[in-house]
């Protein structure tokens, strides 16, 4: 055993909850399934059946009606302004530095219940929404932050649930060989068709948020780390945000993330093999992608931040991001700022401990992150 758990926090597993995977049409999970072969296995059928009666009985009826009634609207809106995307590694604090950022009322956000339901969230929003807050858990299931239908959420899960490739398919499918839509995390080896499609179909889902909320979307998915040139091509003038960690921190905290949520939300129970090299592997693309776009953004359009930095002196940080990415109206949040920081102040951090070999492998592996923010091997 080289990572052991102290103190790892989120919910216990109950079969009543609601998965990602429950909010999809029939088309979106009959997608999904054939992405990952469909090997369901016979521990999780029970799992599938319900997602299928799901997509059929609900989500799929829901999303036609909205087409129906919004379709042409949520098509014809228009952006407030240029999205705020953060950026960071897994378990780097992006959801923090989320929840701190959208203190400001003239921003809106994805929230859970828009990423679990992404094709009709507008239409189902005071029908399905209240049902199935009364399952949702009040943790996370990795740490100790707060969880529910209303709070900010990973964008990625809701482009995932659209149908959309995504790396997130392999959580339902953890022990497939071969890893599902690799090159969907920087989208460098697409073609111009692939890309198109997948932005056109992120455009939607903003374009959704936008005509529910007509305000400056902040949006945070770690896989946008890797994807800067991508976003530029349909958000020039968006504003990027990147958080970053001790490596020592974010090893055994992604790869618990990625072995509870593929416990969970998996169509396989999940096994340790290749989890490890999956971890280091994909941070080594995402900052080479990020290293290769971070030059062709424009001063006022980028700033960055260290996890150790927000969690110490919250108010201090978030002046110099306003400063940076030149938005207004840093005073007028600032009490804002205070009063949730002060929240946060009990809070209970994960805990891991690492064998000293990996340590060294995480030396080794990770140089470039290393080196470049200035943390001790």
């Amino acid at each position: 055993m080289t990572i052991t758990k102290h103190k790892v926090g989120g919910y216990k597993d109950r079969f009543w909850y609601p998965r990602f995977w429950d909010g999809m049409t029939l088309r979106a999970w009959l997608k999904l399934l054939h992405s990952g072969g469909y090997r369901v296995a016979p521990i999780r059928w029970a799992m599938g059946v319900i997602i299928t009666g799901l997509a059929v009985c609900v989500n799929s009826p829901f999303a036609l009606l909205q087409r129906l009634v919004y379709g042409r609207r949520i098509r014809e809106t228009k952006l407030v302004e240029s999205p705020i995307f953060i950026l960071g590694h897994w378990r780097s604090g992006t959801t923090l530095l989320h929840e701190y950022m959208i203190l400001d009322e003239r921003f809106t956000f994805s929230d859970t219940y828009a990423c679990f339901a992404p094709e009709h969230f507008i239409m189902s929003r005071y029908v399905l929404r209240p049902l199935a807050a009364l399952l949702m858990p009040t943790k996370r299931p990795i740490d100790n932050m707060e969880a529910g239908f209303d709070r900010p959420q990973e964008d990625e899960f809701a482009l995932t649930s659209m149908g959309l490739p995504s790396p997130y398919r392999n959580l339902i499918f953890p022990n497939n060989e071969k890893k599902i839509d690799v090159d969907y995390l920087t989208m460098r080896n697409l073609t111009d068709g692939q890309r198109k499609k997948w932005l056109d179909g992120m455009d939607f889902f903003l374009k959704s948020l936008t005509f529910l909320t007509p305000k400056r979307l902040v949006l945070k998915s770690p896989p946008h780390t890797a994807r800067i040139r991508t976003l530029l091509e349909r958000y020039p003038d968006a504003k990027f945000v990147h958080i970053h960690r001790n490596p020592y921190s974010l090893f055994p905290s992604t790869h618990n993330l990625w072995m509870r949520l593929s416990r969970d939300e998996g169509a396989q129970r999940p096994k340790e093999e290749g989890m490890e090299e999956y971890v280091f592997d994909s941070l080594v693309r995402m900052y080479r992608a990020f290293a290769e776009d971070v030059p062709l953004l424009k001063p006022g359009q980028y700033c960055e931040v260290a996890f150790k930095e927000l969690t110490a002196r919250p108010m201090e940080t978030l002046e110099k991001l306003y400063r940076e990415l030149e938005l207004d109206g840093y005073e007028n949040i600032r009490p804002a700022i205070e009063k949730f920081a002060a929240s946060q102040k009990e809070y209970k951090k994960n805990k891991f401990e690492i064998a000293p070999e990996l340590k060294q492998k995480i030396a080794d592996r990770w140089t470039w992150y290393f080196d470049h923010y200035g943390y001790e091997k």
